[in-house]
């Protein structure tokens, strides 16, 4: 279900006292997220008493009381837009160069293995070393495998086998200091702004997924590949200068040596309502995923063609970005579980209605449901591992949550396909759809104390 795809008491630090590159670096302290009812602006009840109208939308809290947050947040936006223009450009040029969709899909594959590999260890280093360094190698990284492809394509080699390899090295790259990132947010803010904070992170992958890959279509048209990886390269400067103004981010806890991916996937196994959250996104993706079926869809429910297919791809990614946008109720719900397995079950439901009722304008509407309800579920799920989990487990669970990402659609289109194949598309996304509700009430009986979690009263 998610997209893909993921943050101790004093305030965080603002720009004065953040220590020069040059300056040794503290010893961390315990930040917002770490602590009872520690870190800047104001509570819970400041923002209950704002106007409906002002509560509807996205709290922007985070972004005005905490420098630190505020630029990793928009360093995030715009290097977010710009990796998906490559993404696109990276498609185009292996399409223009082989003709072959399948070498096309290739593309997916290459990246999928580095970031199921990676992704493990990637968290593992994360809570040994510092995370801000760890950040700013993995964005140097992505700045540079763009600034390769961008060197590529003036030059014209024409190599596939050279866009393959970049794409390898730049998951990598994502799936090592991915984690990292995602554990910071908690010594950023306070815990009683991380959901508003989990809806604004949403906003900047949901803003990369909506206007990237239409800006890198517009760029890659206009002037060509070469322009899109520029592009890129450059808007990595705002996350590298983000990195950069941190303090250090060392694990907070007792260390004992090096992390172990294995220890936190036995953390994992035994904490019932961190395990219950991973659980339900695996059923929505699993189950409740349709988009390897959208070609087929696009042809035998609409009579539609290559755009059709564009609208049905983009749908979801829009009804996730209203969903982050219209989020500011979400810092009032305590009884977070009870949130998750409701979005995961609308999420269900829309889709299964989806699979039902075969017209265009009504489909795009209920992907779009889909890809609200997705946000919804991503905010408390992100929310409930970076309050319930220890600081020294947060990159371990970041990187256990980027394989159930990468790896949980691709088990999706796989279910989906061959549903389909052996009935019919509509069976397909409508059974798939009834699946993943049925996969909730299931987890919902198996673990009742998941539906009394309480945010005030966090237990992993």
């Amino acid at each position: 279900m998610s997209n893909n795809q993921h943050s101790t008491p004093s305030p965080a630090p603002g720009p004065s006292s953040v220590p020069s590159a040059a300056d040794p670096e503290p010893e961390p302290e315990p930040g917002p997220g770490d602590g009872p009812g520690a870190g800047d602006g104001p509570g819970p009840e400041a923002a209950a008493s704002s106007p409906w109208y002002r509560r509807a939308f996205a709290d922007l809290s985070p972004l005005r009381d905490h420098p630190d947050y505020r630029r990793v947040w928009a360093g995030q936006a715009v290097s977010s837009i710009g990796q998906q223009m490559t993404a696109v450009a990276v498609s185009v040029q292996v399409y223009d160069l082989t003709g072959s969709a399948f070498a096309t899909g290739l593309v997916g594959i290459f990246s999928l293995v580095p970031l199921v590999a990676f992704g493990l260890y990637g968290g593992a280093i994360a809570d040994t070393v510092d995370r801000r360094r760890l950040g700013l190698l993995g964005s140097a990284g992505l700045a540079v495998v763009s600034a390769a492809l961008a060197a590529q394509a003036l030059a014209g080699l024409g190599l596939v086998a050279v866009l393959y390899a970049a794409v390898a090295v730049q998951a990598g790259f994502f799936a090592i200091s991915s984690p990292a990132r995602s554990a910071m947010i908690p010594r950023l803010v306070p815990s009683h702004q991380l959901p508003a904070a989990n809806a604004l992170n949403t906003v900047s992958m949901n803003l990369g997924l909506t206007v990237g890959p239409m800006l890198g279509g517009v760029l890659i048209g206009a002037y060509g590949s070469q322009a899109a990886y520029l592009v890129d390269t450059v808007a990595f400067t705002g996350t590298l200068y983000a990195m950069w103004r941190l303090p250090a981010m060392r694990p907070l806890g007792e260390r004992k040596g090096r992390a172990s991916v294995l220890d936190g996937l036995r953390f994992l196994r035994e904490q019932p309502n961190l395990r219950t959250s991973f659980l339900a996104d695996l059923a929505a993706m699993v189950f409740g995923m349709p988009r390897a079926l959208f070609p087929a869809i696009a042809v035998t429910f609409y009579g539609g063609d290559a755009g059709t297919v564009g609208l049905l791809v983009s749908a979801p990614a829009v009804g996730a970005l209203i969903g982050a946008l219209f989020s500011g109720w979400v810092g009032r719900v305590h009884r977070q579980g009870v949130a998750v397995l409701a979005a995961v079950a609308a999420w269900g439901l829309a889709i299964a209605a989806f699979g039902a009722l075969h017209n265009l304008w009504l489909g795009l509407l209920l992907l779009a449901v889909a890809g609200c309800a997705d946000t919804v579920s991503m905010i408390f799920r992100n929310t409930m591992m970076q309050v319930a989990a220890p600081d020294e487990m947060r990159g371990r669970l970041q990187g256990i949550f980027i394989v159930v990402v990468a790896g949980g659609p691709r088990l999706g289109d796989f279910e989906s396909g061959t549903v389909a194949a052996l009935t019919n598309p509509a069976t397909s996304v409508i059974t798939g759809g009834l699946a993943c509700v049925a996969a909730v009430l299931l987890l919902a009986a198996r673990r009742p104390a998941f539906l009394t979690y309480d945010a005030r009263h966090p237990t992993p």
